[in-house]
């Protein structure tokens, strides 16, 4: 691969347009149906919780595309796999418009996750293309705000288009961004990347390049309990509908706008850890958040117990946890990776495949509760905690001699 070109300020910024969009798509996808869960339900004839299941799918299936479309990136190139990605996103969202069973919509998700996770893999390949390496820790940065916009707008957007148009229109309009941002790579994004195509795709070299990086002591410990305490925001997108729409009987208006208040607490620690840094590693950071997370699980739990302070509690409890999330991904998931060089690549996709696949393995235990309380999103939230410190406390005994992260590293999945 030829070094990147110098870019004029106007072919900048395209080019982040471009990658932000195919970085957010997975996000807008995830955020801007949470409104509709209750009128899926009522059109299914099935629970909010049911619904819930297809949330579940779709992080499932960004955790296997996760795996699927590294390899494939780096022997075909990264725009044939990527046309391949969008146009099964494409299928599977006029599949969900037409699904009439809650059943299919939970198989259609995790195909239209699947297709989603190219745009995702390759944004995130595609800066190393294109860009100086010198640039693409700040490249990295804007992508970052970028999808710290969706929580942002996706649910609000979503609750009045499900107000206005019913809960179909939703996967119309992600359906239409797909189409725009497929244009958009056909005819104006480059692809500099030169395919290797001695490249194996068998499952044996690739399942033991996996194994390799999951024997490293730094990479187990860091990754387990990132991406348990990590797995609090995924119980929370899921549990949200729940517990605002059907517990407190919020509309998709005013879910969309907590939704949106809430995701500031994610997005501020993590632009707080920026600065932590200065100060503190990212080794420092970890245990003490951890511990506080788990602290503020345990009250939520008695919180919702005792039924005290009713809506503005679990808010509260909610936006604090949120707040030790944002601290605790960017830290963990830099020390996963500080100590691989040659396994880098495998080392970060086996990272966003487990923080993904056991985020969906807690949505989908929010799913089968039935309650009329906070008690079980609470209870799940604490559990995840208390596992992630258990298992950072254990593994860290066996880390002789820990990687520091890069300072001012940024990591993406």
């Amino acid at each position: 691969m030829t070094a990147p070109a110098p870019l004029t300020k106007q072919r900048y910024f395209f080019l982040i347009l471009i990658l932000g969009s195919l970085t957010a798509l997975g996000p807008f996808s995830i955020d801007m149906y949470l409104p509709s869960f209750p009128a899926i339900a009522k059109d299914l004839d099935t629970t909010v919780e049911r619904v819930t299941l297809s949330l579940s799918s779709y992080f499932v299936g960004l955790a296997a595309g996760q795996l699927l479309y590294g390899p494939l990136l780096d022997k075909f190139g990264r725009k044939t796999p990527l046309y391949v990605g969008l146009a099964v996103y494409l299928l599977a969202s006029a599949g969900c418009v037409l699904c009439t069973d809650i059943n299919a919509l939970i198989a259609v998700r995790f195909v239209q996750a699947i297709g989603s996770c190219a745009a995702a893999v390759a944004s995130v390949a595609m800066v190393r293309d294109l860009f100086p390496v010198e640039e693409n820790a700040k490249v990295f940065a804007l992508l970052v705000l970028v999808l710290g916009a969706s929580p942002l707008l996706a649910p609000t957007i979503g609750g009045y288009v499900t107000a206005a148009f019913g809960w179909h229109s939703v996967f119309i309009i992600l359906g239409l961004i797909a189409v725009l941002i497929l244009l958009a790579v056909i005819f104006t994004l480059p692809d500099a990347y030169v395919p290797d195509h001695t490249l194996s795709l068998k499952p044996l070299p690739i399942i033991n390049g996996f194994l390799t990086v999951l024997k490293e002591p730094q990479f187990f410990t860091y990754v387990f309990a990132g991406a348990l305490a990590f797995a609090g925001l995924f119980v929370y997108v899921a549990g949200a509908p729940l517990v605002f729409m059907g517990i407190y009987h919020l509309d998709q208006k005013v879910f969309g706008w907590i939704f949106a208040g809430l995701s500031i607490g994610f997005i501020g620690a993590s632009q707080v850890n920026s600065l932590l840094l200065n100060r503190f590693t990212s080794q420092q950071i970890v245990p003490v958040v951890l511990i506080a997370q788990l602290i503020f699980g345990v009250i939520f739990v008695v919180i919702a117990l005792n039924g005290w302070f009713g809506l503005t509690g679990v808010l509260v409890m909610l936006f604090l946890i949120l707040c030790c999330v944002g601290l605790i991904g960017p830290n963990t998931s830099a020390l996963s990776l500080a100590p691989f060089t040659r396994n880098a690549g495998s080392a970060s996709a086996l990272m966003g495949a487990l923080q993904l696949g056991l985020g969906s393995i807690m949505t989908m235990l929010v799913g089968f509760f039935h309650a009329s309380t906070a008690i079980p999103l609470a209870a799940i939230m604490a559990g995840t905690s208390a596992l992630a410190a258990i298992i950072y406390f254990i593994g860290i005994r066996f880390v002789k001699e820990p990687v520091k992260a890069t300072e001012g590293a940024v990591v993406m999945h």
